[in-house]
């Protein structure tokens, strides 16, 4: 089934150069088998694995993964120190054979706000892998989009305080370069996990104009094949960015 749907998304049409995940669902999963919340996360780094190496398949050029916001940091301490020491153990675990796989990992977010350990292991696989040319992953770590935002029109008055940039020259450009995600296109394509119909503060200025695709699937449970079938779905559309439809 994998292989038949990996073959008609490449003869279908585009495939998406760049696709997000919001990966939503790790407690439901937990919750409903009587398990704690922390296994629930932990069976999601599986997932992680197969979106990855599904979207090296499928030909996908930059995938963005949701794994902790900026509201994480509100949940429990202890729920906060076991994602921070699965991020740690993604790190060590993967680095090798995202390397091998030609993958290059990027962390964008808030950083400032890690302990040392997890900012150490992230800063690692940012370096071991570093000039991979099959997929640029995006590892989105305390990461708000609203913040994200605030963040760049703090920058972008501080310049037009120092003069450096006139206002009456700003537009779309001139604020997307002072984004996180700066230096990629904005996605083509976001993924929701869980069935959930919302976008939770995720790249907010980034999804003008991406298409949506929201599974049931819960994230432990997500495979390659969810990930093709999205793409399948993206397919499927037609987009406008705004204009009439082409004749």
């Amino acid at each position: 089934m994998s292989d038949d749907r990996l073959a008609r998304l490449r003869t279908h049409g585009d495939v998406p150069h760049h696709v997000a995940v919001i990966m939503d669902g790790n407690g439901r999963w937990a919750r409903e088998r009587g398990l704690p919340r922390p296994l629930g996360h932990r069976e999601g780094m599986k997932a992680v694995r197969e979106t990855v190496e599904g979207a090296v398949e499928a030909g996908v050029r930059v995938l963005t993964l949701f794994a902790f916001s900026t509201e994480n940091w509100l949940r429990p301490v202890q729920e906060v120190s076991a994602l921070m020491g699965l991020l740690q153990r993604y790190a060590r675990n993967e680095r090798d054979e995202l390397r091998r796989q030609g993958v290059e990992v990027h962390v964008l977010g808030d950083l400032e706000r890690v302990d040392p350990a997890t900012r150490e292991a992230v800063d690692s696989i940012v370096a071991e892998t570093r000039g991979g040319g099959a997929l640029r992953l995006n590892l989105m770590i305390s990461y708000g989009g609203r913040e994200e935002i605030v963040r760049a029109a703090r920058l972008l008055a501080d310049a037009v305080r120092r003069g450096e940039i006139d206002p009456d020259r700003i537009g779309p450009d001139t604020f997307s370069d002072l984004l996180f995600t700066r230096d990629v296109p904005d996605p083509d394509l976001l993924v929701r996990t869980s069935g959930e119909h919302r976008i939770s503060n995720f790249l907010l200025w980034q999804l003008a104009y991406t298409e949506l695709h929201v599974t049931p699937v819960l994230w432990p449970d997500f495979e390659r094949t969810d990930l093709f079938e999205a793409i399948l779905d993206y397919q499927r559309r037609e987009r406008r960015f705004g204009r009439v439809a082409t004749s």
